[in-house]
């Protein structure tokens, strides 16, 4: 089995929280004691990954402040994006430079409060897989993937309305590469940045290569495992009362 080393995206400002963010970096907000970015090294730790790099950016001293009060078993190396007010396509080219050749990907945003069974089958897989939940608000804020017979189509949060499909789910924004994959989105993502397109989400590069080569991509359905994305002061509220009492403790 292959290396799989783990990059979290948590350079963002995370402007839409407003004040509920306190001038942290939303990795840094904290759920019945622990921070996000915490209980996502304790559960790479549950599953074996050593290996993290840590794309940070906004307020990246109080972040690196947190990891050095975190006792784990890990190997975490900080990148910074300096550039982290524009897109995180940016942050996506600068965590893949990082990678050493040969190791597969699990690629995460660092903003989500999630069940630790879910990337359970990203562990798993053997070759490029997005998590999707069947079970989600629609509009143009969730980033869907479109699923037509058993194969993946599209991948975005506007889906052109004449796409046809089987059914939508949104995405978790947790991925894994294989190594050549990753390889081939580290050139893509340098192509946006080289061109100017470095305003661009990091998941449009991520849809050039789904589009170009969809037998290389599969998807697991995570439907019922407690998970959200933190993005407004609301999210806060439904993720201590909703999302936080159904999460189960790895054993």
């Amino acid at each position: 089995m292959k290396k799989l080393k783990a990059i979290i995206l948590a350079a963002g400002v995370g402007q839409r929280l407003g004040d509920t963010a306190e001038s942290r970096p939303k990795c840094l907000l904290e759920f019945a004691g622990s921070s996000l970015l915490v209980r996502h090294l304790r559960i790479l730790q549950h599953y074996g990954i050593s290996d993290v790099i840590l794309v940070a950016g906004y307020e990246a001293g109080q972040i690196a402040a947190e990891l050095a009060a975190v006792e784990a078993a890990l190997q975490i190396k900080t990148v910074h994006n300096e550039d982290y007010e524009k897109g995180s396509v940016i942050s996506l080219s600068l965590g893949l430079q990082a990678v050493s050749a040969g190791d597969d990907v699990l690629l995460m945003d660092a903003d989500v409060l999630y069940d630790y069974r879910l990337i359970a089958p990203l562990i798993r897989a053997n070759g490029n897989c997005f998590l999707l939940d069947r079970k989600f608000e629609s509009g143009d804020e969730p980033v869907k993937l479109c699923v037509k017979g058993e194969q993946l189509i599209d991948f975005r949060k506007q889906i052109n309305k004449d796409l046809e499909f089987d059914f939508q789910g949104e995405s978790v924004g947790f991925f894994r590469f294989t190594t050549e994959t990753a390889a081939r989105l580290a050139n893509r993502a340098r192509e946006y940045i080289e061109r100017g397109d470095d305003s661009q989400p990091y998941e449009e590069s991520i849809r050039d290569l789904l589009l170009d080569r969809p037998d290389d991509f599969s998807y697991e359905d995570i439907t019922g495992l407690p998970w959200i994305e933190i993005d407004f002061p609301e999210d806060v509220r439904r993720a201590e009362t909703e999302i936080l009492p159904r999460l189960s403790d790895p054993e």
